[in-house]
């Protein structure tokens, strides 16, 4: 496996775990504040670098000293998106804010085409178009219906869905940087979070093992061991199918609900996945010829 397909496929890892997020949150019964949980979380994916760099004999100190530029971005990218994504669930139903969050996989597949070397084919966009189609159909069942007191909402998780694009297409320009140093910005969003809990928010602890089990499997999955994956493949790996194949987190979420018995199977769920699918195989096959096209030039 060519170095750019491994870096890609780590990268999935993450979308993977994505899709977990929804069944991890569910655990926890929605009782949890959400700077808590942030706070939780991320201290909980600090730990995990923590216990990496102890393996490897190192404290992990020389990865905090990194430009002012990769900080901004880090920091910027995990606290952010975060604070944005917790300001739409409050301000809008859950169901149309997710909606509009999850546009980022879209917006990454456009925003690549900014990146040196890139470019964006017709083949992508009407990848992307058709998987988020049935992003749309599997998320908010077909219903295009928003309300104009919820306008405060939509707009955080528009701006939300467009932050989390532009820090993984940013990440490009920190590409040196290693994803150890991720684990510093972890534990800076953990911070930044206990903050903000300790300002807004009254402390609730999970009441049973169940949400214990959810709270971890967010802390050390979903928001652990994702953004080191994910930052391996947004700087390595092909960035526009990256953003495509994220489509598939709100299927394999949709998923594990209906194995839990949290949801029901539909003939929604069945046009979701072929468009989900579809787009994501169009968009693969144009980028597989793009960087087959580079790899021939580069042995001329």
């Amino acid at each position: 496996m060519n170095p750019v397909n491994r870096a890609t496929a780590i990268g999935f890892i993450s979308i993977v775990l994505w899709g977990m997020l929804a069944l991890f949150t569910s655990l926890t019964n929605g009782k949890i504040p959400p700077f808590q949980m942030l706070a939780m979380t991320f201290s909980a994916s600090f730990f995990l670098m923590l216990v990496n760099w102890w393996r490897q004999g190192k404290s992990g100190l020389e990865y905090a000293r990194q430009p002012w530029l990769a900080w901004t971005i880090g920091l910027g990218g995990l606290f952010g998106y975060h604070a944005l994504y917790f300001l739409a669930m409050s301000k809008a139903p859950p169901v149309q804010a997710s909606l509009i969050a999850y546009l980022w996989p879209l917006f990454i597949v456009l925003f690549s085409a900014l990146l040196p070397g890139e470019r964006l084919t017709k083949y992508s966009i009407i990848g992307a178009i058709i998987a988020l189609t049935g992003c749309w159909i599997l998320v908010g069942g077909g219903s295009g219906h928003f309300s104009t007191q919820y306008l405060v909402g939509y707009l955080a998780a528009f701006a939300c869905a467009i932050w989390w694009a532009a820090y993984s297409v940013a990440s490009r320009f920190v590409k040196n940087v290693p994803t150890d140093a991720v684990g510093w910005f972890c534990g800076a969003t953990a911070v930044l979070g206990l903050i903000c809990h300790l300002l807004f928010e009254q402390t609730v602890w999970p009441a049973d093992y169940l949400e214990w089990l959810g709270l971890l499997g967010l802390g050390f999955g979903s928001i652990g061991i994702s953004f080191f994956t994910w930052d391996y493949g947004v700087k390595h790996g092909n960035i526009q199918l990256l953003g495509v194949l994220s489509y598939a987190a709100p299927l394999i979420s949709v998923v594990l609900l209906m194995l839990a018995g949290k949801a029901e199977p539909s003939l929604n769920v069945l046009i979701a996945c072929a468009a989900i699918v579809g787009g994501a195989v169009l968009a693969s096959q144009s980028n597989r010829t793009q960087y087959s096209l580079k790899a021939n030039k580069s042995n001329e």
